[in-house]
């Protein structure tokens, strides 16, 4: 009888190691979109195709420098690849009025989101900005990167395109 439980218990402990390895890796957390509309994260996909969520603030140099990068890019890399980004804003409620001029200001062509409490930043084990993720197409987070250089958004849709070949 005992030998029986320990089937059954590995069973059960096997069956529910499966369930979670198919749960995506991007935390579950309202948060705001750029019309100050609640948003789940959970709602972050893209049809199967990779993601990037970078997070940020507008007082953050290195930020905005990879973001404008990724922006100058970012039809061809949708266009070849159909990637998705999503710029997560981290600006306080202070500063996050100024985020939806600000975005318009460069022309940015991503979604951005505002996380005005850190909820979805803390969720993510996020602890300075720039930090960027790319998730695969089944939710799980194959890269992250929490410092900027110049050439690094090169790298990261090298990634994207291993990502997109499988």
């Amino acid at each position: 009888m005992k030998n029986l439980w320990l089937v059954v218990a590995s069973l059960f402990i096997f069956n529910l190691s499966i369930a979670q390895d198919n749960k995506s890796d991007i935390a579950s957390v309202t948060i705001k979109d750029i019309d100050g509309k609640p948003f789940n994260t959970a709602d972050i996909k893209n049809d199967g195709k990779p993601i990037i969520i970078d997070f940020w603030a507008t007082w953050c140099k290195p930020c905005i420098a990879s973001l404008k990068d990724m922006n100058e890019s970012y039809a061809d890399w949708q266009q070849e690849t159909g990637v998705k980004i999503y710029a997560i804003s981290i600006d306080d409620s202070r500063t996050m009025s100024s985020v939806a001029p600000f975005v318009a200001g460069k022309g940015w062509e991503f979604d951005v989101l505002l996380d005005p409490n850190s909820d979805f930043r803390r969720a993510m084990n996020v602890n300075n900005v720039p930090h960027t993720f790319l998730i695969d197409g089944s939710g799980k987070i194959v890269m992250q990167r929490n410092t900027y250089s110049p050439g690094d958004d090169e790298k990261m849709y090298e990634e994207i395109k291993k990502l997109t070949a499988k």
